[in-house]
């Protein structure tokens, strides 16, 4: 069975193949000679797993062995459909800095919006990192660190436009949503769209294509309703009535933890 390290190495190897002229096009800054790159994604009770491990399946091979899954202690962490993910780095033995920090969202949200340690934590961390990411509503959480004031972001539709102002972001509907070193992406799955669009910025857009390729990622979703526009009224209602609780806390644990 081929591993993702292994994954990733083959994305590398096969960009490398390709003209010169079409891998620097887009290319950010290049890492310091012979440092690997340095990804940390937080996990917390109550995130969304396919928030994690879609960005976690395509971002794998570009740190191959400092790609760290983050929590307060290290240990298997709930998700909020009960799938446990395995932290294997805490909050102080995270590495300073940082290419990529990453926040997932999910119905543990709210919670992390008023835990004291997390958000010294991304502080901390934002403030020498590359890039400053999060999904769905961990753009939320960034916020309440602070770490979205006055700039575009993006989040789940349920909370994009009600409650990002509230933390000082500027919202937008679009999928992916960069802002100087700040990406945010829309809902769960846009996980996965975000991930190539950082994939492009870090190694170019060759090695973006690859990861795509690999992954097969080439959706034809069964009906059109991934969007409170395409879906319509009725069915609108219906997933505000799943989604209400985490509207409401989220509202208030922004307005408890506006930035400082």
């Amino acid at each position: 069975m081929v591993s993702r390290r292994e994954v990733g190495a083959a994305a590398l190897m096969a960009a490398s193949l390709l003209p010169r002229r079409a891998q620097a096009r887009d290319a950010p800054p290049p890492l310091a000679a012979g440092r690997p790159m340095r990804i940390a994604m937080l996990l917390y009770p109550g995130m969304t797993a396919l928030d994690v491990v879609g960005p976690h399946d395509l971002l794998a091979g570009l740190a191959p062995g400092s790609l760290h899954l983050v929590a307060r202690t290290p240990g298997p962490v709930p998700s909020d459909t009960g799938i446990g993910l395995l932290a294997t780095t805490s909050f102080a033995a995270c590495p300073a800095d940082l290419d990529v920090l990453f926040v997932p969202g999910g119905d543990g949200t709210p919670a992390q919006m008023r835990d004291a340690a997390t958000l010294a934590f991304l502080r901390d961390r934002a403030g020498r990192a590359r890039w400053v990411t999060g999904v769905c509503t961990g753009s939320l959480i960034l916020g309440a660190a602070g770490l979205l004031d006055g700039y575009r972001a993006t989040s789940h539709w349920c909370v994009r436009d009600t409650v990002l102002p509230l933390l000082g972001a500027v919202p937008v509907d679009e999928r992916v949503v960069f802002d100087r070193n700040r990406i945010t992406a829309a809902g769960i799955s846009a996980g996965l769209d975000f991930a190539l669009a950082l994939a492009a910025r870090l190694r170019g857009d060759d090695y973006a294509r690859t990861a795509q390729l690999v992954a097969e990622y080439a959706p034809q979703p069964p009906f059109a309703a991934g969007s409170p526009a395409k879906a319509g009224p009725a069915i609108t209602r219906g997933a505000l009535a799943i989604l209400g609780d985490l509207v409401a806390e989220a509202r208030a644990a922004a307005t408890a933890s506006r930035p400082r």
